[in-house]
């Protein structure tokens, strides 16, 4: 075990030994910060509803679409419950953004679409939505998979499609219905998913997943406590080698779909089986890493993460996120104060650093999805007790800031203004369409180019962001 030393930040990479990473080991860090170049956070209005639903930075301006209830190109009612998201596909100045329901069955509007349904019975999937970078809003939304349970986050594939994931478990075929639930679906970024489960994967109670473009390599995270890092090396693809010696690099493998019939790895510290990595660490603490085969990746006898029995434990692992090669992933609850774990995954170096860990809750409180931007600053999407909920920046020096904070509060009156500018809204709300929301997590962060993409999952609603980012780190 060896700590890594502070990196020199240069954009989207930095450099500590032979690995390039994306961020500094935060070793020294300085903490929390009040706006770390952007300046505080205030309500702004909305600019399709007028309504002050967020507050950001001055210079920044939002939309909203996509409310739960909102009418869909489809004819369908938005469901609610909106979760991981990722940019997924370009099409001259339209780009794809394909966003999770985090749903079971009878919450409100069921995620149905003919020819891309898993469980005819269950509510969870995904919708699409397009917009247009040149007039700077979205065009139109529709769903594209149906029929699965609790579709937490996932995310973006190299060859432009989306992996979904169920955040699910249970015994196995132990529902009346005959279906297993936990699984990973592909869905394309212009098209529908065919609501088929990539079952080699593993089943599991899922949270989102990251795909290394060199080796198409899905490392997966599982929400449980104990839980696993999970790595799923489909069939075709170049087998990262152990030790760290590298992958020998390689095309994605195979072909432009995520292949069934791989196999299932579990992440090992090395000479140390079942590593607790809950507990505190310092800031930088490096461990080096093998993998062990899962045995049973459907779970039939019992769950995954037990048929692999050298596995590193985590807690709660949850956002996940591919940048420069690097894999970068959450503990929601991780740490000695429980408030979050950021750590990185090296497959070159097969090397795992706990790159960050909350130690106070007005730092981070209990981090869940997570992006990295085009300039290379990480965006934390918050799921713990503090209250409005808050996207946390994270520098590269370590420092914390609130970038957006939810304000969503709806008065009376307030879903007739949603509904004049999003027809259906109204009619097919699914909570209270009156109330204080500013408790409810952000899910989803997305960037691309000038623009951040976000979901506030309750009501149920996504944000378009642009404004001044080079002012600061995000």
């Amino acid at each position: 075990m060896d700590g890594v030393s502070r990196r020199q930040f240069v954009r989207g990479g930095l450099t500590v030994g032979v690995a390039s990473l994306a961020f500094t080991s935060l070793a020294g860090r300085k903490g929390f910060a009040q706006d770390a170049g952007y300046g505080p956070v205030s309500p702004k209005r909305d600019l399709n509803t007028g309504l002050r639903l967020l507050a950001l930075p001055d210079g920044f301006e939002y939309m909203s679409y996509g409310w739960t209830g909102q009418t869909m190109a489809d004819g369908r009612p938005t469901p609610t419950d909106h979760d991981g998201m990722g940019v997924c596909g370009v099409r001259g100045n339209r780009i794809a953004l394909v966003r999770n329901h985090e749903l079971g069955a009878g919450e409100g509007a069921q995620c149905y679409v003919p020819g891309g349904m898993y469980n005819p019975d269950e509510f969870g999937g995904t919708t699409n939505l397009v917009f247009d970078l040149k007039s700077g809003g979205f065009v139109e939304s529709y769903t594209s998979l149906g029929g699965t349970i609790r579709n937490c986050a996932g995310g973006p594939t190299p060859w432009g499609s989306w992996i979904s994931c169920e955040e699910t478990f249970h015994a196995w075929n132990s529902r009346a219905d005959g279906f297993n639930h936990g699984y990973v679906f592909e869905v394309p970024s212009f098209d529908i998913g065919d609501g088929r489960p990539i079952r080699a994967a593993g089943r599991f109670s899922h949270e989102a997943v990251a795909i290394d473009p060199a080796t198409s390599v899905l490392y997966e995270t599982e929400d449980s406590n104990p839980a696993g890092f999970y790595r799923y090396v489909p069939p075709g693809s170049p087998t990262p080698a152990p030790q760290g010696r590298g992958s020998g690099g390689g095309g994605r493998g195979q072909g432009t779909h995520l292949q069934d019939g791989g196999t299932l790895y579990a992440m090992v510290i090395a000479g140390e089986p079942r590593k607790d990595l809950r507990g505190g660490f310092a800031d930088g603490t490096t461990f080096r890493v093998e993998w062990q085969e899962v045995a049973d990746p459907e779970a039939q006898f019992g769950r995954a993460f037990e048929s692999a029995p050298d596995a590193a434990i985590f807690s709660r692992g949850e956002g996940c996120w591919e940048d420069a090669g690097l894999i970068y992933f959450v503990s929601t609850d991780g740490g000695a104060a429980e408030l979050g774990q950021v750590w990185v995954y090296d497959p070159r170096a097969e090397t795992v650093t706990m790159l960050y860990e909350s130690r106070d809750a007005s730092d981070v409180d209990g981090p869940d999805n997570i992006a990295i931007s085009p300039r290379g600053g990480i965006i934390l999407c918050e799921d713990g007790g503090s209250d409005p909920k808050r996207m946390i920046g994270l520098t590269p020096t370590g420092e914390t800031f609130p970038f957006a904070e939810n304000r969503i509060v709806l008065e009376p009156g307030d879903i007739d203004t949603i509904d004049d500018v999003f027809p259906g809204t109204k009619a097919n709300f699914w909570d209270n369409p009156e109330g204080n929301f500013t408790g409810r997590e952000w899910a989803g962060a997305t960037f691309h180019g000038e623009w951040l993409f976000a979901n506030v999952q309750s009501p149920g609603v996504t944000f378009a962001i642009r404004g001044p980012w080079n002012r600061g780190a995000l």
